[in-house]
């Protein structure tokens, strides 16, 4: 026996629906592809320039430049420093931190604001 959709199934999925469109972590891998550095909107520094954080609190670190794309439990705090390799035009830094002590590394993206340069990394080309 063949079922219809009736209107009360209807109203069932529009509100699933909706709050899957207002969700924006739904559409966070979409808009977390990291952009072409080395570009005229994200130049590459050469060589790379030493950074440390500056400002209160943690620093957090993004898979790529967009607020959405935020990596949990990764930040850097004030007085750490970083390597960045690469600046966009609207505020944000590629940068990899090596932890001291482990000697672990990650790289992101942070909001350019809070670093403050310190020198570069190597020889200038």
């Amino acid at each position: 026996m063949k079922q219809k959709l009736g209107a009360g199934k209807f109203q069932i999925c529009l509100p699933i629906i909706f709050s899957m469109l207002s969700c924006p972590a739904l559409f966070a891998a979409e808009n977390c592809k990291e952009p072409e550095t080395g570009t005229k909107n994200i130049p590459a520094f050469s060589p790379p320039l030493s950074e440390v954080v500056i400002g209160a609190g943690r620093l957090q670190f993004y898979s790529a430049p967009n607020l959405n794309c935020a990596m949990t439990g990764v930040f850097v705090i004030p007085k750490d420093e970083v390597i960045a390799y690469t600046q966009s035009d609207d505020g944000w830094s590629s940068v990899t931190y090596s932890n001291p002590r482990t000697g672990d590394s990650v790289s992101g993206w942070v909001k350019s604001a809070r670093l403050k340069e310190t020198g570069t990394v190597g020889p200038k080309q």
